[in-house]
């Protein structure tokens, strides 16, 4: 099939775009390589893809709407998988006008292009942050996400209900998959893990914030993947909700849209993962607490009920293991880094 990933470069975008090339899919990767974090990690991800056969890369920014929407209509994807975005919860409190540029704007810019242009199948990455202050647990696809506590959530809940819109006008087959602490080799450097092996290994503070109470239920990059593949072929259908135990459809009543968890439903207590992290490195932590931060919820804890039943699949892969992955993978890269630096 003929694949658009917008955000093809980032973090996940790589490893689905690299599953998908393996798989003999035809690949268009569209990607702003913008300035948020370390540019060689884009460019080194950029150039292991293009060592496939099937992958074109458009270089472009989702806020840009014709050359978006030249981009689709040309390669009239089959499928849509719509990455890219700004992420970080903390970023939005800085900047926030760039996560209305790129999450509302860009995500809106999408949604025309995919009206002119309609794939089979649309999917778009949503986060575990739009249950923000809810304290329904674990979160339900039918939970309510009416509480948002940063601007990136709201952002993704915004691009949610958009995209629903869509799907009810237009009949664009639409799945917003939400994303829980996604972690794993060639990860963005804010990100939590990132932080704390670089710090570990040079012998310097981590900041564990909430005094370490948070929880957070992790999900490895590939069991993420996986799931992301498998719905790729479960089509919404409108009137068509699949039934399973003690839970109820997200599908809506009016569209061929439905939300879904991707994780393993298994959090861990923040002090603990840092335990794990310290096995890996092989070193202790140095801790500096502090209070919880701005935008940050206590407890991520998902129910995979719905994705269990619609893809028969649930993310494995221990914490310990894929830690242990990601430590192998940030010594490699630190090499390359030092020695390009020489």
């Amino acid at each position: 099939m003929r694949i658009l990933v917008t955000g093809a470069v980032g973090f996940i975008g790589f490893h689905l775009a690299k599953r998908l090339l393996v798989d003999g899919h035809s690949v268009l990767g569209f990607d702003g390589m913008t300035p948020y974090y370390e540019p060689a990690l884009k460019e080194r991800r950029r150039a292991m893809l293009q060592n496939y056969d099937g992958i074109q890369f458009v270089e472009g920014m989702l806020e840009d709407s014709a050359h978006l929407r030249d981009t689709v209509t040309s390669f009239r994807p089959n499928i849509i998988v719509h990455l890219a975005a700004q992420a970080g919860v903390r970023y939005s409190i800085e900047h926030p006008d760039t996560y209305v540029q790129s999450n509302l704007v860009g995500t809106a810019n999408l949604l025309e292009a995919a009206r002119l242009c309609p794939p089979q199948h649309l999917l778009i990455a949503s986060t575990s942050s739009v249950y923000g202050g809810n304290a329904d647990r674990p979160f339900r696809e039918v939970s309510r996400t009416d509480f948002p506590v940063s601007l990136y959530a709201a952002t993704k809940k915004a691009c949610e209900a958009m995209s629903h819109s869509y799907a009810h006008l237009f009949k664009i087959p639409t799945t917003c998959f939400r994303f829980f602490t996604v972690y794993g080799p060639w990860g963005r450097p804010d990100m939590a893990l990132f932080k704390f092996v670089s710090a570990i290994e040079r012998g310097i503070p981590i900041d564990v914030y909430g005094e370490g109470r948070m929880r957070r239920d992790f999900t490895y990059v590939d069991d993420l993947i996986e799931g992301v593949v498998r719905l790729m072929s479960i089509v919404p259908k409108t009137g068509a909700p699949v039934t399973f135990d003690n839970g109820l459809d997200s599908l809506s009543p009016v569209a061929p849209w439905r939300s879904v968890n991707i994780a393993g439903g298994q959090p861990i207590e923040l002090m603990d993962f840092i335990k794990v992290v310290e096995a890996a490195v092989g070193k202790p932590a140095i801790l500096n607490m502090l209070p919880m931060q701005m935008g940050d919820v206590e407890i991520t804890h998902a129910d995979p009920g719905l994705f269990m039943a619609l893809t028969d699949y649930l993310p494995a892969t221990s914490i310990e293991a894929g830690v242990q992955r990601f430590v192998e993978w940030h010594r490699s890269w630190t090499q390359q880094a030092e020695r390009s630096a020489t």
